[in-house]
């Protein structure tokens, strides 16, 4: 039987990847073959190579137990950046690890563990028609955003929470739950601000609200 490793994400924490997993460690069971193990985070798939977790984690994996097949539902769950989908794709296609796509039944080698050209060619494509959703989505966002503020001030109303407010201890450490932990690891402002893309303001006013 073959193994597998599964990679899941989803973008934001509002999301699960729950899903994600019973569809394709059914779909495996099915086709006959074995999860070895899965790999899921919440992250911008906007997020470079270096910076997801779940990326790194699976790419250990994978050489250490000789792993030729990784499973995703479908192409943007490697990432919406192109340019970032496409180095996880070539780092597992020049390691001998095919990337099978279940949404478009697509594998990124073939059999003989050669490269699929086709299977290459259309995941290019689909993650750059992926990438235009997201660019339109917040196109649109922004102009629904600047419609209702315009909107709003013409009618005298008031925005933003009150001047009073204050985040409590317990939603800084619910929200900022990677940023405190790397604090305590010693990590510089910078540093931490590179790896959580959260803004070094930011990370200075939990570090000083917690007393980290």
């Amino acid at each position: 039987m073959d193994k597998v490793v599964i990679l899941a994400r989803v973008s934001t924490d509002r999301q699960e990847y729950q899903r994600q997993i019973n569809e394709l460690t059914a779909y495996c069971d099915n086709v006959g073959w074995e999860v070895a193990e899965i790999f899921a985070n919440k992250v911008s798939g906007a997020k470079k190579l270096e910076e997801r977790e779940e990326i790194q984690n699976l790419v250990a994996y994978v050489k250490e137990h000789q792993i030729k097949r990784v499973v995703c539902l479908e192409i943007s769950r490697v990432g919406r950046n192109t340019l970032e989908a496409l180095k996880v794709i070539q780092f597992l296609t020049d390691n001998g690890v095919s990337l099978y796509v279940k949404n478009y039944n697509l594998e990124t080698l073939n059999s003989d563990g050669k490269l699929n050209p086709i299977a290459s060619l259309i995941c290019t494509i689909l993650l750059e028609i992926a990438s235009m959703e997201r660019h339109t989505i917040r196109e649109r966002m922004e102009s629904g955003r600047n419609q209702y503020i315009e909107r709003c001030r013409k009618e005298g109303v008031k925005m933003g929470r009150p001047s009073t407010y204050r985040k409590t201890d317990e939603e800084y450490k619910t929200q900022y739950q990677k940023e405190i932990t790397l604090i305590r690891k010693g990590l510089s402002l910078a540093n931490i601000s590179k790896i959580s893309g959260t803004s070094i303001n930011t990370i200075r006013k939990i570090k000083r609200t917690l007393s980290l």
